[in-house]
C-alpha cells in the first residue's frame, strides 16, 4: 500500500462540475487501496476576486496583510468543503482540514509565509481510519494562531511539504497541462513534453519564470527527496517525473528547456561611489523591505564612480525605486533610472556541464534575430539574459530552434 499526495489547482476545481470530476478521479484512485491526501487550491478566479474586493474597500491604502490573509484563506476552504461533499456523495470516506486545523505551522510573514513544521498526528489517525484527507493549500498558521498564506502557487508547496512530512511515496501535481514542457507551448507550438527532468533543472526553470510549479515546492521536493510528478487533471498520461538526480537520464540533452519571465523590472543607480560596502548600502534597504533582487550588474569604475543595475519583480518596481531614490541622496549618486519594458529569457540544462560554448550559441541565436542583450547572468546549468520585452517571444522561438528542442530525437528526454 502506497501513500500518495495529490494536488489539484484552481482550474481543476473551477466549477462544481469539475469538482465532481476530481471526486470521480479520487474515488477511482482510492479503490486501488492506496492511502491518499489531497491538496486543493481555491476555485479558479476566486483569489483574484477576493483581492479585488480588498482593493476596492481599501482604496489608496494597501490592505492590512493580516486581514488580507484571513480573507484569502477562505478560497481554499470553500474548495475542500465542496470536494469532501462530492466524495461522500460517491461513498468515499473523507474529511477536510484547513491549514490551521492540521496544523501547518508557518512564520509570520503574511502573504509570503514559509512553512516551519507540520503536525502529522491527526492526519495519520485519519489515514489509519481509511479516510481520504482533503487539505486546503496555500495557507497555514503562525505560532500566535494568526492565519497566514504562502504566496501565489502556495498550494504546490503545501502538497510537497505534506508529502515530506508524511514520507509519501509520491507527490502528484495535477494541473491544466500534461507535464513539463521544453518551453511554453503557447509561445512555441513545437514545444515537447519532457518524460523527466532533474530537481536542479526544475528549480532553475521555476525560478526563471516557468509557471508549472512554484519554486518553493521544488525546493521542498529536492531537499526532502520527494518524488514529484506533474500530470493533467483530466487527461490520463505519464506526465513528467522530476527525478532525484541527473544519472536517471543517461543521455541528458545539453538544454532541457527555455524559461522566460515577463514580470521583470530594471533599476539603475548611476554615479555611485566605487568604494567598499557600497553594494550593501544599496541592496541592504531593498532586502530589508522584503524585495527580492534577481540579476545584478556593476559597471567598471570611471573617475571613482560606477553604475549599479539590478532587476526586481515588476510588482516591486515602485517600492524599490522609492528606496533607491533615498539611497541615491545618501550616496550623492547622479540619478536613478528604471524601466518595466524588459523580460528575462533563460536556457536551462545539466548538460551544460559537459558541453562548452553553450552561452556563445545562445548569444549567436539572439544576434541573428538582432536582439540586444542588456544583462547576462550565468550558473553551472543556466544562462539568463535580459532583453526588451517586445522581443521575448521571438527570442524564445529562436533559442528553442537553436538548441534543437523543436522535435524529439533518440537522445532527448522529450517524447
Amino acid at each position: 500500500m502506497a501513500l500518495i499526495v495529490q494536488k489539484f489547482g484552481g482550474t481543476s476545481v473551477g466549477s462544481t462540475e469539475r469538482i465532481g470530476q476530481v471526486a470521480d478521479k479520487i474515488a477511482r484512485f482510492k479503490a486501488s487501496g492506496d492511502d491518499l491526501v489531497v491538496v486543493v487550491s481555491a476555485m479558479s478566479g476566486e483569489t483574484n476576486r477576493l483581492i479585488g474586493l480588498a482593493k476596492e474597500i481599501s482604496g489608496d491604502t494597501p490592505p492590512d496583510p493580516r486581514e488580507l490573509d484571513l480573507m484569502l484563506a477562505t478560497g481554499e476552504q470553500v474548495s475542500i468543503a465542496l470536494l469532501v461533499m462530492a466524495l461522500k456523495r460517491r461513498g468515499v470516506a473523507a474529511v477536510a482540514y484547513n491549514g490551521s486545523q492540521v496544523p501547518i505551522i508557518t512564520d509570520s510573514s503574511h502573504g509570503k509565509a514559509r512553512i516551519l513544521h507540520i503536525e502529522d498526528r491527526k492526519l495519520r489517525a485519519e489515514l489509519s481510519a481509511g479516510k481520504v484527507i482533503v487539505v486546503a493549500g496555500f495557507q497555514g498558521v503562525d505560532k500566535d494562531g494568526q492565519i497566514t498564506t504562502l504566496g501565489r502557487g502556495g498550494s504546490d508547496t503545501t502538497a510537497v511539504a505534506l508529502a515530506a512530512a508524511l514520507k509519501a511515496d509520491e507527490c502528484q501535481i495535477y494541473t491544466d497541462v500534461d507535464g513539463v514542457y521544453t518551453t511554453d507551448p503557447r509561445v512555441v507550438p513545437k514545444a515537447q513534453r519532457l518524460d523527466s527532468i532533474t530537481f536542479e533543472e526544475m528549480l532553475e526553470m521555476a525560478s526563471q519564470g516557468s509557471k508549472v510549479l512554484q519554486i518553493r515546492s521544488v525546493e521542498f521536493a529536492g531537499k526532502y527527496r520527494v518524488p514529484l510528478r506533474v500530470l493533467h487533471s483530466f487527461i490520463d498520461g505519464p506526465g513528467t517525473l522530476i527525478t532525484l538526480d541527473e544519472d536517471d537520464n543517461m543521455e541528458q540533452p545539453i538544454i532541457s528547456g527555455i524559461a522566460f519571465n515577463r514580470d521583470e523590472a530594471k533599476l539603475t543607480l548611476s554615479g555611485v561611489p566605487d568604494t567598499p560596502g557600497v553594494a550593501f548600502h544599496i541592496l541592504g534597504p531593498v532586502s530589508a523591505a522584503n524585495i527580492e533582487v534577481d540579476m545584478i550588474v556593476q559597471n567598471i569604475s570611471h573617475d571613482g564612480s560606477t553604475d549599479f543595475t539590478f532587476t526586481v519583480h515588476r510588482n516591486d518596481f515602485q517600492a524599490a525605486r522609492g528606496i533607491l531614490q533615498q539611497v541615491s541622496n545618501e550616496l550623492n549618486a547622479r540619478e536613478v533610472v528604471g524601466t518595466t519594458d524588459i523580460a528575462k529569457v533563460s536556457i536551462v540544462g545539466v548538460g551544460m556541464r559537459s558541453h562548452a560554448g553553450v552561452a556563445s550559441r545562445m548569444f549567436e541565436a539572439l544576434a541573428r534575430e538582432n536582439i540586444n542583450i542588456q544583462m547576462i547572468s550565468t550558473s553551472e546549468i543556466k544562462v539568463s539574459v535580459v532583453i526588451e520585452e517586445k522581443y521575448l517571444e521571438l527570442a524564445v522561438r529562436a533559442l528553442h530552434t537553436a538548441f534543437e528542442l523543436d522535435k524529439p530525437d533518440e537522445t532527448s528526454s522529450a517524447d
